[in-house]
């Protein structure tokens, strides 16, 4: 929760990731508050009021998700949400002739984003979703210690590069207001 809140201001993109850790870390508790205030949050440095705090913030998220039916897979209507307010930034960005850095950028990481798309089981999904999924999997590999290609790794170090770029923006839009036209 202190996390997420930070982030959600200062990076929206590694806020996204967190968020989707946080969906698998109470899977990983099956949805239990109990199993993750004793098991989990007891492990953390915080005062008493802080783990009251952070064990409400998980007792809500559990019942979001069992609300909208994603215990087992999928994101929640936060995440979507967010996930869908990036989406239509990246359209923005790309149909202005304002940010010619940000489609240089795009452009550089098309052909990433074609091939990790081609690779993964949901063709249909966005660029920008393809992108955190590959960032998010290749996250999940390395807390395995699982060995990472050269070629992904290259991959997804662009891929970053582009969403930190878009995440900038998002900042940017919602502090100052970007000037589309």
């Amino acid at each position: 929760m202190f996390i997420s809140q930070e982030l959600r201001k200062t990076n929206i993109a590694e806020y996204l990731l967190y968020m989707w850790q946080v969906e698998n870390i109470i899977r990983a508790f099956d949805c239990s508050l109990t199993r993750i205030r004793k098991e989990y949050i007891a492990r953390f440095d915080y005062t008493d009021e802080q783990k009251e705090e952070l064990t409400d913030w998980y007792g809500h998220l559990i019942r979001m998700m069992n609300q909208e039916g994603c215990r087992e897979h999928g994101h929640l209507q936060i995440n979507k949400v967010t996930m869908q307010t990036l989406v239509e930034l990246h359209t923005q960005l790309l149909a202005s002739t304002k940010f010619p850095f940000y489609n240089a950028e795009y452009y550089r990481v098309l052909p990433y984003i074609v091939e990790l798309r081609n690779r993964g089981a949901n063709k249909d999904e966005n660029e920008i979703e393809t992108c955190f999924n590959s960032l998010y999997g290749v996250m999940m590999l390395r807390l395995q210690k699982k060995e990472i290609s050269t070629n992904t790794e290259h991959a997804i170090k662009e891929i970053t590069t582009f969403l930190g770029m878009l995440s900038d923006y998002y900042k940017k839009d919602k502090e100052e207001g970007l000037k589309f036209e």
